[in-house]
């Protein structure tokens, strides 16, 4: 039951409190109907689930959610645990998560985590447990859940973004490898004799999969291969990249592992005299709307973070629907190179 208007009214008294059966004799049905038009239930006529609905109106009834949840086991929420939302991945992701859920008539609960520790991975999914939630989407790397210590809720479905962990849980990723060798032999075919890597943090599975793509391709076809140069996905670590490539005679193309590190190493080449791509051409990842805005506009490798966090409802949805009929894996959401003007053959 709730309060109609959940307010005092003058001269101290409480507003009626409304129920369901309140609700039943207005609208003239059971309350098992009244039940059903709460829970959305397919089978009421159109005709009585407006006339319940009007006097559920009227009456200022609102379902009570905790109770359904206990009686019925479900809490329609999806909790999303990960470390940042100051990345663009992360960001958008979890962005799309909260669209589709909503669309599904499911809330998200989030918590990030400062600081990627054990003891904060297990405060987090310990505070997921206390909020009740049907299912967790996980955005981090999975080496952190792989400890005694972290105990998943009991009856919470699993989700992991971004991760290799598709024995164990149900991964939804971007395909880095495929995205990386787009990015490699775009460079390759242009007429370049190799290319240079600014990598992501070596903790990093989406930067360890775009440096051993970028890595292979290179192998495969006979070419040289650098040593890289390591960022932190930031325009700073790029920048800094950049300053130490522009003394590198023999560097005409680079393959930076997201579009942060790739701006950075653009203002370095710009103050270094290094003209792009008439010298070195630069090739992102990730491709943020500003992009296209960068001097030069930056080629670079599309994510559709809109899909992967789609498909991370998708799959939530479908563990709490079918309990038993999924099994691990991985599904991977492609992408696609989008080449702008910082990619050119070499000079002769």
């Amino acid at each position: 039951m709730v309060e109609r208007g959940g307010s005092d009214v003058p001269g101290g008294r409480r507003k009626q409190r409304v129920s369901m059966a309140d609700v039943a004799k207005l609208a003239g049905v059971s309350s098992q109907t009244v039940s059903r038009v709460s829970n959305g239930h397919p089978g009421v006529i159109d005709a009585t689930r407006e006339q319940v609905l009007a006097a559920m109106r009227e009456l200022g009834y609102r379902p009570n959610s905790a109770a359904r949840a206990l009686r019925y086991g479900q809490f329609n929420t999806i909790g999303v645990i990960l470390f940042s939302l100051a990345s663009t991945g992360n960001s958008r992701t979890v962005e799309a998560i909260a669209t589709h859920a909503a669309a599904e008539g499911y809330a998200i609960t989030l918590i990030p985590i400062d600081v990627p520790t054990q003891d904060n991975v297990l405060g987090a999914f310990t505070r997921m447990g206390e909020l009740a939630v049907d299912a967790v989407v996980v955005i981090m790397e999975v080496h952190l859940l792989d400890t005694g210590s972290v105990q998943l809720p009991p009856g919470v479905h699993v989700v992991v973004v971004d991760s290799d962990a598709g024995d164990r849980y149900t991964v939804v990723d971007t395909d880095q490898a495929d995205g990386t060798r787009k990015a490699v032999r775009h460079l390759l075919d242009l007429g370049h004799r190799t290319v240079w890597h600014l990598a992501g943090p070596e903790e990093s599975f989406a930067g360890q999969r775009r440096t051993q793509a970028w890595r292979a391709v290179l192998e495969e076809e006979g070419r040289a291969v650098p040593e890289p140069l390591r960022g932190d996905w930031s325009a700073e670590s790029g920048y800094a990249a950049g300053l130490a490539l522009a003394a590198e005679p023999g560097c005409t193309a680079v393959f930076a592992a997201n579009d942060q590190m790739a701006l950075g190493l653009l203002r370095a080449f710009h103050e270094r005299g290094v003209r792009v791509p008439e010298e070195v051409s630069v090739v992102g990842f990730d491709d943020i709307p500003e992009a296209a805005y960068f001097v030069p506009p930056l080629t670079t490798v599309h994510q559709d973070f809109a899909e992967v966090g789609h498909r991370c409802v998708q799959k939530a949805l479908q563990q709490i629907r079918e309990p038993g009929g999924t099994r691990p894996g991985t599904d991977l959401v492609p992408t696609r190179l989008v080449v702008r003007e910082s990619t050119a053959p070499p000079r002769a």
